[in-house]
C-alpha cells in the first residue's frame, strides 16, 4: 500500500502531508486514520507509549469518546527527507461542557510507502470558555479552505 506524497518531502509535499493528516484527524474515524500508519507503527501521545494500527484505532476511540467536538488545525514546522513536524491545536469539550484548547508538537517518520511508522506527540491542555473557542466549522470534518491555519500568532 502507498500513501502519497512520498518523501523525500519537499516543502510542497510535506505541507500536503500535514493538511492530509488534518482531515483524516478531522473525520474522528479511528479506522480511516489508522490507514495512514505502517502496521507496527509506533506511537508516543503524552505519556501513552503503544505500537501498531489496532492501538491506534483503541486509543483514537478512547480520545473522541472524551473530547467532543473536536476540531484541529496543524500546520508545518520543519521537514527533512523522510521526516516531518508539526504544530497543532485543537478545540474539544469534555462530558461535562468544559471547553479546551490543546495545544502541541508532533515528529513524523514516514517508510518509503508515505506511511507514517513513527509519532511522537507533546500536548498541553487549557480550559477556555465557550466565547473564546476559534474553531466553528461544521465537525466531523475537514477544516474550510476559507479558514487560515494558524498562521504567525498561534496563541
Amino acid at each position: 500500500m502507498s500513501r502519497p506524497p512520498l518523501p523525500p518531502f519537499t516543502r510542497e509535499t510535506a505541507a500536503q502531508k500535514a493538511r492530509m493528516a488534518e482531515d483524516a484527524w478531522n473525520s474522528r474515524d479511528p479506522v480511516k486514520v489508522s490507514l495512514a500508519y505502517t502496521e507496527d507503527s509506533r506511537w508516543r501521545n503524552r505519556s501513552e507509549v503503544f505500537e501498531g494500527r489496532e492501538a491506534i484505532v483503541a486509543f483514537l476511540t478512547r480520545k473522541w469518546e472524551k473530547e467532543q467536538e473536536y476540531r484541529l488545525i496543524k500546520d508545518l514546522w520543519a521537514f527533512d527527507g523522510n521526516h516531518i513536524a508539526v504544530r497543532f491545536q485543537y478545540e474539544w469539550h469534555d462530558a461535562s461542557g468544559q471547553w479546551y484548547r490543546s495545544y502541541g508538537n508532533e515528529q513524523w517518520e514516514f517508510d518509503e510507502h508515505g506511511l507514517m511508522r513513527r509519532r511522537e506527540a507533546s500536548i498541553n491542555d487549557i480550559a477556555i470558555a465557550e466565547k473564546d473557542r476559534r474553531f466553528h466549522w461544521a465537525a466531523p470534518g475537514p477544516r474550510p479552505a476559507d479558514v487560515p491555519g494558524l498562521g504567525t500568532d498561534p496563541f
